[in-house]
């Protein structure tokens, strides 16, 4: 067996309409996909009896991995506080490459993200791009309090 690539990354929402705007009218991604999830095959596939949910897939606009985001009405979603905590077991963040990290910051900052830093400098030891000199990155959170990065490699 041999893994292509990852195909998409899903997130549970308590509001899709907010995330979905949060994703594409904040960050930039866009919507390429919506639909029901409901009936006997999605009662299958999660394990979880008469499944009803909201979906929306998003993609950055030059493409690559797809963020599915997914509001279930049936059964009602659940809130787990150990979503939000940086050392929680289990996916953990989600980061976006950027050009101009500076930039980017100050245009997110201005529709209201915030940010736990400002981006922080960190060497060719843990910039995982092939040829980066270093890496500048920091986080933030979604409505739902999920925790994204942002990224940029510098010296490529």
């Amino acid at each position: 067996m041999t893994l292509k690539r990852i195909d998409h990354v899903n997130i549970v929402v308590t509001n899709l309409e907010r995330s979905k705007a949060f994703y594409g009218a904040i960050l930039g991604l866009k919507v390429v996909f919506e639909a029901e999830l409901s009936g006997p095959w999605i009662s299958r596939v999660t394990g979880v009896e008469d499944v009803k949910a909201q979906y929306v897939i998003l993609e950055p606009p030059e493409g690559g991995c797809r963020i599915e985001l997914i509001e279930y009405e049936k059964p009602e979603g659940i809130t787990s506080n150990s979503i939000s905590e940086v050392n929680a077991t289990g996916l953990r963040h989600l980061a976006f490459q950027v050009e101009n990290i500076d930039e980017v910051v100050d245009r997110l900052t201005a529709k209201g993200v915030k940010f736990n830093s400002d981006p922080v400098a960190v060497s060719s030891a843990v910039a995982s791009a092939p040829k980066a000199k270093g890496k500048k990155l920091c986080y933030f959170r979604d409505p739902d309090g999920v925790i994204l990065e942002i990224a940029e490699y510098t010296g490529n």
